[in-house]
C-alpha cells in the first residue's frame, strides 16, 4: 500500500475535493518515487500516472502492485479517456503554485471539471521527513563532509574557481552521490562578497578567502553546506566577521527545535545583525529535502513553528560588497530538544597550503 497516495486521498476528502493532479515533479516523486516525466492523476477509482512513450518502459519497471498506480501513455488516450478519469467529480485540486496558466486552461478543457487551489498541501506534508528520508539526506551530507575534506586538501596553486568546483562535482559523483543539488559555488576573494557567486576563470592567490557552498543529491534528496577557508593565512580583519558568523549559526543552532517559532528566532537574529550594522541578504536558512531550498524558510516574515523530524540548512553570512564574505551553513534535523548536525565537518579557522 502507498502510504503517502493513502494520506493525500484522505486529505482530499477533507477538503471536499473529489481527487488531485499532481504536476510538479518533485510532489510526484515524493508520492510515487518516480523521476520520469509525466504527471500524476489521483482520480476517484485510481491512481493514474501519464507519461510518454520515452519513458513508459522505465515508468513500468519501477512501479509495483504495492504503489498502487496505474502508467499510460499520452498517446493511448483520447479526449473521452481524460473526461472518463474524473466523471461524475466536481472539484479537483491542483498546483496553484506550479502550474502555469496555459496548463491552467488546459487541465479545464481536458478534464471538464473546477479546479480548486491546494494551496501548498503536498509541500507542508513534506516538511517532517520519516527515518528513510533522514538517512538518505544523512548520506548526501558524509558525502559532501567527505568532498569539502578532500578539496581543501588538494586545491593546487594556477587552480580556478571553475576547476575547484568541478573537482568537487567529480568526487561527490564517484563516492555515491547521483549528482549535484545546485550549482555549485567557489569563490575566491573579492569574489565571496556576493552570496550567490558562479566560478569564474578567477585564480587562487596567497591571502585569498575562499567560500564553498556545495551540496549534492542521493536518491533525489539533498545536502546543503557553506565553509571559508584562507589560503597561506588568515588576515586579521577575517576574524571578527567570522566569529561573528559562527556565534550567530551557533545561536541558531540552540534555539531551533521542535515547538520554536521561526518568527520569534529569526528576529532575534536580526536585530544583531542591525546592532553591527551588517546587512541581512538572504533567509537565515530553509528547508531541504527533494528541494534544495523548501518550507520552512527561516525569515523573521515567516510565522511558523518547527516540528520534530523537520530537515533545515541554517546560513548566517555577511557580505561586505568589493572586499569579501563569510557564510558557514549546516544541514541540521530538527528534534525534540534542539538540533543535530548532519555536516559535521570543522568550523574552526582553516588555513590551507596550496600545493
Amino acid at each position: 500500500m502507498n502510504v503517502r497516495i493513502k494520506w493525500l486521498r484522505n486529505q482530499l476528502m477533507s477538503l471536499n475535493l473529489d481527487g488531485m493532479i499532481v504536476s510538479n515533479p518533485i510532489n510526484v516523486k515524493y508520492l510515487t518515487g518516480l523521476s520520469e516525466e509525466g504527471i500524476l492523476i489521483i482520480a476517484p477509482k485510481e491512481n493514474i500516472f501519464v507519461t510518454d512513450g520515452r519513458y513508459i518502459e522505465s515508468v513500468n519497471r519501477n512501479l509495483t502492485l504495492d504503489d498502487e498506480i496505474v502508467a499510460y501513455e499520452t498517446k493511448n488516450l483520447n479526449k473521452y479517456d481524460y473526461e472518463a478519469i474524473f466523471m461524475l467529480s466536481e472539484n479537483v485540486g491542483f498546483e496553484e503554485n506550479y502550474v502555469t496558466y496555459e496548463q491552467y486552461k488546459k487541465y479545464l478543457q481536458t478534464y471538464q471539471v473546477n479546479l480548486v487551489e491546494t494551496e501548498g498541501l503536498i509541500e507542508n506534508q513534506r516538511i517532517v521527513k520519516d527515518e528513510d528520508e533522514i538517512e538518505t539526506i544523512r548520506k548526501a551530507c558524509e558525502i559532501t563532509d567527505k568532498a569539502y575534506e578532500y578539496i581543501i586538501r588538494n586545491i593546487k596553486k594556477g587552480m580556478t574557481e571553475k576547476e575547484v568546483a568541478f573537482e568537487i562535482e567529480k568526487f561527490m559523483i564517484l563516492n555515491g552521490a547521483d549528482t549535484k543539488a545546485f550549482d555549485l559555488i567557489v569563490a575566491f576573494g573579492e569574489n565571496t562578497s556576493m552570496p550567490h557567486a558562479v566560478p569564474t576563470d578567477r585564480v587562487v592567490q596567497k591571502g585569498d578567502i575562499i567560500q564553498f557552498d556545495i551540496g549534492c543529491k542521493v536518491n533525489g534528496y539533498c545536502s546543503d553546506f557553506s565553509r571559508v577557508v584562507f589560503v597561506e593565512e588568515m588576515k586579521e580583519e577575517y576574524k571578527t566577521v567570522y566569529d561573528f558568523v559562527l556565534g550567530e549559526q551557533k545561536r541558531l543552532e540552540a534555539a531551533l527545535k521542535d515547538g520554536a517559532n521561526i518568527k520569534t528566532v529569526i528576529k532575534d537574529r536580526e536585530t544583531e545583525y542591525r546592532l553591527k550594522n551588517y546587512a541581512i541578504m538572504h533567509a537565515f536558512g530553509h528547508g531541504v529535502g527533494l528541494n534544495i531550498h523548501e518550507a520552512p524558510i527561516l525569515r523573521s516574515t515567516i510565522d511558523c513553528t518547527l516540528k520534530e523530524n523537520s530537515v533545515i540548512a541554517v546560513e548566517p553570512g555577511v557580505y561586505l560588497p568589493g572586499k569579501y564574505g563569510i557564510r558557514i551553513e549546516d544541514t541540521y534535523r530538527v528534534t525534540k530538544t534542539g538540533c543535530q548536525n548532519l555536516t559535521t565537518s570543522d568550523k574552526d579557522y582553516t588555513i590551507i597550503k596550496l600545493s
